[in-house]
């Protein structure tokens, strides 16, 4: 019987089991320069330490105006990767994989001087209209994604995600909320994503996989809604994504649209479906903190995996109080051996 501490093998990648760390912006790059500072590595090898099986780095930009603020990561040089690979170096030392979302935050790049999105339409009055992207410049964009996944591999991950969700370029890319363009990115608006895909998987190895994060609805009037994420992610799949991460929301203000749900396993439902239709793996989010309710959906065959992210932001050994509180088998670190006994295998 399938449940949350069950191994996971999907292509090259082999997880403990099936409980992920989301990635969760820290804007914590004080200087500015896109590289992992010291809080990153506390950060994140303490969610290793404490079990997690996927730990996914933070949204993590391919150009330095691609960022929400300045002090946020990056992969758009060499000198970014040493830092990140200490990080991966290290989680690896404690049973966790590692990916990294990478991104780019299109018309909600906060510090750009000049955003730059598929139309010049603003996020809210409090956001800088962009600049709508010329064609060249939309068929250029790709290559800066596959250059930094380079970088990402290289660094040592052992995924890679891209970010289509919440409201950032690929979103604003495949929703007609924020798409407006009359060429050939307007009249499909699955083509941006797509050739983002394919350009990423074209500089990964065979066995690595790739994940697309994906809002499955919008929440303002006239957004998509679930038929449409399902072709969109029927498209991506077939361009080379192997897994989906089902989120929602984030393209825009949501007040007139009514609030995103705020009960626990909101978004299951969104997963659920998209694995079905897809025929992929996915990842759930969203309100998923408590072990049993995170468990069922993992034993219920909802989803593949489960992200815990305010879970782990509270405890960073979220995991291991789970298989406490689940009576499941699962390695503890022997310096804490004394708090988990019942988990104790060597």
């Amino acid at each position: 019987m399938i449940d949350l501490f069950t191994p996971w093998k999907f292509k090259g990648l082999e997880l403990k089991n099936r409980v992920v760390m989301p990635p969760m912006c820290q804007y914590s790059v004080e200087k500015k320069d896109g590289v992992a500072t010291d809080w990153h590595y506390i950060h994140y090898v303490s969610r290793a330490i404490g079990g997690a099986g996927l730990i996914i780095i933070e949204m993590t930009d391919i150009e330095p105006d691609g960022r929400i603020s300045d002090n946020d990561l990056g992969l758009w040089s060499d000198e970014q990767i040493p830092a990140l690979a200490r990080i991966v170096d290290a989680c690896h030392q404690y049973g966790a994989k590692v990916a990294i979302q990478i991104a780019h935050a299109g018309r909600k790049a906060q510090d750009a001087p000049t955003p730059v999105a598929p139309s010049a339409i603003a996020f809210n009055e409090q956001y800088k209209t962009p600049r709508a992207l010329t064609t060249d410049e939309v068929k250029a964009m790709p290559e800066k994604y596959a250059q930094a996944v380079k970088r990402a591999v290289k660094a040592g991950f052992d995924a890679i995600e891209l970010h289509g969700a919440h409201g950032y370029l690929i979103h604003e890319f495949q929703s007609a909320f924020t798409n407006k363009r009359d060429d050939e990115y307007g009249k499909d608006l699955s083509k941006f994503g797509t050739e983002v895909s394919q350009a990423v998987r074209g500089v990964m190895p065979a066995d690595m996989p790739l994940i697309m994060r994906i809002s499955a609805i919008e929440y303002v009037p006239g957004g998509y809604g679930l038929e449409h994420s399902i072709a969109l992610s029927k498209a991506y799949k077939d361009a080379g994504v192997d897994l989906f991460h089902i989120s929602a929301g984030g393209e825009g203000p949501i007040a007139a649209a009514g609030k995103p749900g705020t009960h626990a396993a909101y978004q299951v439902p969104f997963a659920r479906e998209i694995k079905k239709a897809v025929g992929a793996p996915v990842i759930a989010v969203g309100r998923l903190d408590d072990p049993a309710l995170a468990n069922a959906v993992v034993g219920n065959e909802e989803a593949d995996l489960v992200a815990v992210g305010r879970g782990m932001l509270r405890n960073p050994h979220w995991t291991l109080e789970a298989a406490a509180q689940l009576h499941k088998e699962t390695v503890v670190p022997q310096q804490y051996a004394f708090a988990f006994p019942e988990l104790l295998r060597h």
